[in-house]
């Protein structure tokens, strides 16, 4: 069930609106979310925008927001991602007014506190060599690291307590040390802790690095002092934590007296694939895929427990809190998606929270970005909330895609007159498409929501009605906005006449079952999609793609779902090749491919070459237009990234734009920023 379909109650009787105490302090409800690298640290400080960031959250009515994931205690303990450094002083006054800030909007603000230990990056920061445990190299991070001795230990052992201190002394409300892959988790674990020492070897003895921090840690802080730990309750592998030995150091932590909760994770991120499927799943997987591991642990337990792990539904996440399987459930990518989520619970409106589809968009180079709200991550400059327009206007929509939908439901909640027209007989567009591969059927909720908002909002949405330019509706409205996207970008080969879309095959235009060669030149999801298409149908498929890398326009959780994925359906990928001709040879197609670093070609013979290179603008409507209009089509670029409002022209008639694909071949993100950013001021 996804969040718009939780059904509403009343708050006093729903389970995730109860307050709770944690210690000395209480929680408005059992809503949270978990800290998380958001990457908008500057300077290794929490920036005006990863303030503001948290601040939605707090203003959307969550009751506890952790951030700094993970936030260093010491200088080796360095990635690539902006962080924040809890050894530099400065760090006090920045967050005693961060704390303000949440605080002022009835909320708790906790900070991670962490030292990635072998997982250091060695050329970030200040450059230093990584230490651990033992010299073990994880494959993801990549690093060397140098053994720990007595000296490193006790030196680092203090970084943590006095990192602590300086959290106090900024006044949030608690802390969080990462018993995961992180250098505590590490001396866990006897997959990076091989020694033989009074560190090594036993469980007890592998438990006393993270009782030495907990313990320094409360020696700095005093009692009047949130202390929690995320903690790794099983690490699935061999050679690594059990859920038994887990729960075997969890006694060991609870007994020591110097934590007052666990923040259950589960799985191990030493791999790309274990990053992306243990730690941070997206729509790979199943929904909240560890949450009865979790609450098997509380059940072992005497302190409460948190847990995250892809909880993207309030149903889910009730079901959690009224079973007893947690004290709090962290929704952090649900947050992403939409931070007013616990608000609309509140007004009975669970059914109008905005879904995280697990797209995974956050988890890229834009991070913190949702893949359909544009405003996460840049509040200062595109506010979530839509502020109603001083004049009511009359505006026409072509095009029923992501595009389309949002500027649709951005112009209603304007208070303008919308219509929106769509040619084919559902909307969607290309997210339609894009939902068919066996994975990523979720995209539909980017759809669903807002063909619910726009019914909502009293939005005229007409299906099978193309526009065309000398359309009366077009001509007599205020504005139109041309979403009418792309088509698939063929002209360019030689020999177009011969190649099959991705399109086709995706759409039952021609048959999935026939052996195919798919070429890629775009590393985005589309020819990956046909390709799987081809091979549950039965056919062959020989892969060729442009780029070195697989995927190499997705983020990293999604290429490495699409490189297991290519394994599992037995597609081996030939990578730096460029499509250059296709010719026909009696009834048999003869394709030519040129290396991208060799120069040298190769030909194939197939029955059929599927090709996949974005889309070109489907731009007729807006080209009839254009001269009809009081902007001629033009886009003033400065009043737009200003968030003012465009320029009206002079005289009597319409303005015109165009968003999305109809401008050219991008994503769904960019398309609804399109969107979002033109029609919240017109």
């Amino acid at each position: 069930m996804t969040p718009s379909e939780a059904p509403s109650r009343p708050a006093e009787d729903d389970p995730l609106l109860q307050p709770f105490r944690l210690k000395h302090i209480v929680l408005r409800n059992r809503i949270m979310s978990t800290s998380h690298a958001c990457g908008l640290a500057e300077d290794g400080m929490p920036s005006e925008r990863y303030q503001r960031y948290h601040e939605a959250k707090a203003r959307g009515g969550i009751a506890l927001t952790m951030f700094g994931g993970s936030s260093n205690v010491s200088p080796e303990s360095a990635w690539l991602l902006p962080q924040i450094n809890l050894y530099d002083e400065r760090i006090v006054e920045r967050f005693q007014s961060f704390a303000r800030r949440i605080h002022a909007h009835g909320a708790r603000l906790m900070c991670q506190v962490s030292h990635v230990g072998g997982r250091s990056e060695p050329y970030a920061g200040a450059a230093l060599a990584p230490i651990g445990p033992s010299p073990v190299r994880e494959t993801l991070h990549r690093a060397f690291a140098r053994e720990m001795d007595e000296g490193d230990i006790a030196r680092v052992v203090a970084d943590f307590a006095e990192a602590a201190a300086r959290c106090k002394e900024g006044g949030i409300d608690g802390i969080e040390t990462f018993a995961g892959a992180h250098l505590i988790g590490q001396f866990l674990s006897p997959a990076t802790n091989r020694r033989s020492d009074r560190f090594g070897g036993s469980v007890e003895n592998r438990c006393r690095f993270g009782l030495m921090v907990h313990e320094a840690i409360r020696k700095r802080v005093g009692e009047d002092f949130v202390v929690g730990m995320r903690f790794l309750i099983d690490e699935a592998g061999p050679h690594h934590i059990t859920f038994e030995e887990g729960l075997e150091m969890a006694a060991i932590f609870e007994a020591s007296g110097t934590i007052d909760f666990f923040n259950a994770i589960y799985g191990r991120i030493d791999t790309e694939i274990k990053l992306a499927v243990d730690c941070m799943p997206g729509m790979a997987s199943a929904e909240a895929p560890f949450l009865a591991r979790a609450g098997a642990f509380k059940q072992a337990v005497g302190l409460p427990v948190f847990h995250a792990t892809r909880i993207t539904s309030l149903e889910t996440a009730r079901h959690a809190i009224r079973e007893g399987l947690l004290d709090m459930v962290a929704m952090t990518r649900a947050h992403i998606a939409d931070p007013e989520l616990v608000a609309k619970l509140v007004r009975g409106e669970g059914e109008r929270v905005r879904p995280c589809v697990g797209a995974t968009h956050c988890m890229g180079p834009l991070r913190p970005t949702c893949i359909h709200n544009p405003s996460t991550g840049h509040e200062a400059t595109l506010p979530h909330a839509i502020e109603r327009a001083d004049e009511k206007r009359r505006v026409l929509i072509a095009g029923g895609g992501p595009a389309g939908l949002e500027a649709a439901r951005v112009c209603a909640e304007r208070g303008h007159d919308v219509r929106l027209c769509e040619a084919s007989e559902r909307l969607g567009g290309q997210v339609l498409l894009a939902a068919r591969a066996s994975w990523r059927s979720e995209l539909t909720g980017i759809v669903d929501w807002r063909s619910r908002e726009l019914e909502r909002l009293g939005v005229e949405v007409w299906l099978n009605s193309p526009v065309d330019p000398d359309a009366k509706a077009a001509l007599e409205a205020d504005a139109v906005i041309v979403a009418t996207g792309g088509l698939p970008d063929l002209d360019w080969i030689d020999g177009a006449e011969h190649c099959t879309s991705v399109w086709d095959v995706l759409t039952g235009a021609v048959s999935a079952s026939e052996n195919s060669i798919v070429y890629d030149g775009t590393g985005r999801h589309a020819a990956l999609t046909a390709a799987e298409a081809i091979r549950r149908a039965g056919g062959e498929v020989a892969f060729f793609g442009l780029d070195g890398h697989l995927a190499m326009e997705m983020s990293y959780a999604e290429q490495v779902v699409w490189r297991r994925r290519t394994y599992e359906i037995g597609i081996e990928p030939r990578l730096d090749w460029r499509l250059e001709r296709v010719a026909r040879d009696g009834n048999r197609l003869r394709v030519t491919f040129r290396n991208e670093l060799t120069d040298e070609a190769e030909q194939h013979e197939t029955g059929r070459i599927v090709v996949e290179h974005g889309t070109r603008p489907a731009d007729a409507l807006f080209h009839g237009l254009a001269d009809r209009s009081l902007n001629r089509g033009n886009l003033d670029q400065q009043a737009l990234l200003a968030g003012a409002p465009q320029p009206e022209g002079e005289g009597d008639g319409f303005q015109l734009f165009r968003i999305g694909d109809a401008v050219s071949s991008r994503n769904i993100y960019a398309a609804v920023l399109d969107a979002f950013r033109l029609c919240r001021t017109l």
